[in-house]
This record gives C-alpha cells, structure tokens and sequence, in this order.
C-alpha cells in the first residue's frame, strides 16, 4: 500500500516570506549613514588623508604624493623634533582649506638660532639635519635667515617648523613659531604613489641629548 503523503499546511517547508520594499531601503540607508559617521569619525579624530601640495618638503616629500596624517596620538604624545606635521597657515599666509607641510626644527623653551654658516642652531648645538634638501652633487642646501631676525626662543604651546627644501619654503622664519592648537596631526605614511608607500621615520638628534630648554 503505497504510503501517504502530507498535504500542504500552515509551516509548509521552502517557502520564503517577502521583506517589505520599505524596509530594505531603510536598511540600506540606516548602513549608508553609519558607514558616514565612522569615515568622518575617523578622519576628525583618528587619521586623515592629505595631498602635498607645495614644494617645500622636497625631497623627503614631493609634489602630489598622499600621507596620511595622525591625528590621535597626539593627543597624548606630544609634537617632537624631527616630526613632520600638517598645520593651519597664519592667515596671512594662505587659507584652511590648503595647510601647510612643515618639520618640527624647535619645541617650547627652544632657542633657535641660523648663523652665517648655513647651519641651524639648537640651544648654541649644531642641528645635524641629513633631509635638507641637496643639490646634484649631494651638497646639504644652507638655511638661511629673515632679513630681520635669525633668533627666536619658542614660547610655551608653541613650535618653531622650517621645511626641508629651506629655499622654497615659508615657514617659522617669516611667520614666527606656531601654536600647537593649529596643527592638524603628524604626518607618518606616505601612501601614494604606491611604489614610494612607507612610515615617513622620525630623524633622531643625539647631538641634542645634553642640552635642556
């Protein structure tokens, strides 16, 4: 006797019950906006991406090459020599909407001083400075001063920036030191174009090791 088979009921299996248009698309929107919150929580207080733009951090960064700029450490680890750091230019000097690209060359309590010699000064030391820009013979460009003053001590919440192609640069020396609540972030990687991707090192100054502001 051939067994029987069950008709078709409330649970039936295979059948698939259809969302309502409305609610996909308020999925789809409440996905979009949550993806928009974290992309600028991201970039207001984590990292940001920036295109140079100038010519004054050549050659460690050249034009149109993309970094991208940090901007939660320091928040606790405070601007050091050497970093290089996205900032608001003074407004005389350009806008928000294009910042500025500079090294850290004095921190608060600084003495900052460029001789005759071409050379930086640190607290009366030499400041060994292997990125300035060099000629084609590898010849270190020399730093040159304001035609007013080649002397500043860095007040406190401020830093002196200077960058690294010290001829095509306006930078601390015409526009004085910056405060540090106009500085956007450290920039750390460089990552376009791809084939010069890496962590933009932090040059150290041991020469500076005895000396205190």
């Amino acid at each position: 006797m051939p067994a029987a088979v069950a008709g078709p009921g409330p649970y039936t299996a295979g059948l698939v019950t259809k969302r309502p248009v409305f609610g996909c698309l308020f999925e789809i929107v409440e996905t979009l906006v949550l993806t928009l919150i974290i992309f600028l929580v991201i970039q207001n207080f984590v990292a940001q991406p920036y295109k140079v733009q100038q010519q004054s951090m050549e050659r460690t960064l050249e034009p149109e090459q993309y970094v991208l700029v940090d901007k939660l450490t320091p928040r606790f680890d405070a601007y050091k020599r050497g970093d290089i750091v996205v900032f608001k230019p003074p407004a005389d000097w350009g806008n928000e909407e294009t910042p500025f690209i500079k090294r850290v060359i004095g921190e608060s309590g600084d003495t900052i001083e460029i001789r005759e010699d071409g050379l930086v000064y640190v607290n009366d030391v030499v400041l060994d400075e292997p990125y300035v820009y060099a000629d084609e013979n590898g010849d270190p460009q020399p730093t040159t001063a304001s035609l007013d003053q080649s002397t500043w001590t860095i007040p406190d919440g401020e830093i002196f920036l200077m960058g690294d192609h010290r001829s095509n640069s306006a930078d601390s020396r015409t526009f004085g030191p910056v405060a540090v609540d106009q500085i956007i972030g450290r920039a750390w990687l460089r990552y376009w174009p791809f084939d010069t991707f890496g962590v933009l090192p932090t040059p150290t100054y041991p020469e500076l090791a005895q000396t205190a502001p």
